[in-house]
């Protein structure tokens, strides 16, 4: 019995001290998969390890899509000329 309060204190101090997990989009991934995975032959575990992933990767593209937004800029010999002339519009 002391040994199994040992254990419960010391994995819920564990449980505590560790940081904040950065899931994003895997849970999400990972019930869609679990359930297509299911429908699909009985493969629950393996379509929610595949949707976890999935779910992952989607995240971390819109996260980069977002932090970097992409401006457009004119090609280097557009620059160029207009540099060269100024005096010529659009």
């Amino acid at each position: 019995m002391k040994m199994l309060v040992a254990v419960a204190t010391l994995g819920t101090a564990l449980g505590l001290a560790m940081p904040e997990a950065q899931a994003a989009g895997c849970i999400k991934g990972a019930i869609a998969g679990g359930v297509a995975g299911h429908f699909a032959g009985h493969h629950g575990l393996l379509g929610a390890g595949a949707g976890c992933l999935v779910g992952r990767h989607v995240a971390n593209s819109r996260n980069a899509d977002q932090a970097s937004p992409q401006q457009y800029q004119q090609p280097q010999y557009q620059q160029q000329y207009q540099q060269a002339n100024p005096t010529v519009s659009r």
